[in-house]
């Protein structure tokens, strides 16, 4: 079994790093919670005292934190991991992150004489815990090789999408998708409602038709056709609007950094801001349908 360091113990970190427990790796973590690094050696980890420490004693270093800047400073800032590191490391990054970034991590890290991938995750919170979410993959051949049966102890699906930063490319681009298609989803719904068909009735049509999508069949953004989507909650969120809008933002940024058109990415982005602005980012991201409908 590998020494792994993780950095980043938030909702998605912390149970990522016990399912790496639960598996025999000896794992130290950093967080800046002391409630998250409690329950880590509860669950048999254990602490470090800086992020530094926890990646010297690593032969691999996987980090899970909130935005580029955030790697930036824990990869290249003072005190920074790969200072710390011990040559030939393995770092594996499963934030969610700007491509730019994480091609200059990976450069800083094959610099600095270390092995590096990016690795954002797709599943939730549910899928963390349960050790089947999915990782989208960037890196070198012999880097994935490296880091796929640590992803393996975590996820269900892991996919190389080719080098440095694709993994990033691949889950702006899936979100992107699904922020786009959850709105068209709930226009149609709020349409449907004002021309007075029911919502059981479009969701039996369009289900099997030329409509379906994830976000209608397993997203439902309606109470009743899909008893597990968060609609049936009051849009408790299993993937939060801010999230979404952050997925957003990350894919306009790549966008403009490649010169390619979103249109439809860059009005997505559009309606979650105001979204989020009324006060809505931490409900569900499919709960985008109640400010369709002019509610307040």
């Amino acid at each position: 079994m590998s020494r792994i360091a993780f950095i980043g113990l938030g909702n998605m970190g912390l149970p990522m790093a016990l399912n790496l427990i639960k598996a025999g790796h000896a794992v130290a973590g950093f967080d800046l919670s002391r409630d998250a690094l409690d329950q880590l050696k509860q669950e048999g980890g254990s602490i470090a005292a800086s992020a530094s420490e926890a990646a010297a004693g690593a032969e691999i270093v996987v980090t899970m934190l909130p935005a580029g800047h955030h790697v930036r400073a824990v990869y290249t800032g003072e005190g920074g991991i790969l200072a710390a590191a011990a040559p030939d490391t393995l770092f594996i990054d499963c934030s969610t992150i700007d491509v730019d970034t994480a091609r200059a991590m990976a450069d800083a890290a094959e610099d600095a004489g270390h092995r590096a991938v990016d690795a954002p995750v797709s599943g939730g919170v549910g899928g963390a815990a349960a050790g089947t979410l999915t990782f989208m993959v960037g890196g070198p051949d012999s880097a994935f090789a490296a880091a796929e049966p640590v992803l393996a102890v975590m996820g269900k699906t892991i996919v190389h999408c080719g080098a440095a930063g694709t993994g990033q490319a691949a889950k702006i681009c899936n979100n992107m998708i699904l922020g786009i298609s959850m709105i068209a989803t709930c226009e149609a719904f709020a349409l449907a409602e004002r021309l007075g068909l029911e919502a059981d009735k479009l969701f039996a049509v369009s289900s099997k038709s030329s409509g379906q999508s994830w976000s209608l069949t397993s997203y439902c953004p309606v109470p009743g056709p899909v008893p597990t989507s968060p609609a049936n909650r009051d849009y408790q969120a299993g993937f939060a609007a801010d999230m979404m809008l952050k997925d957003l933002k990350l894919a306009q940024a790549a966008a403009s950094s490649a010169g390619a058109q979103t249109p439809l990415g860059a009005t997505a982005a559009q309606l979650y801001s105001l979204y989020s602005a009324a006060g809505q980012g931490g409900k569900d991201f499919s709960g985008i349908i109640r400010f369709l409908r002019g509610e307040r």
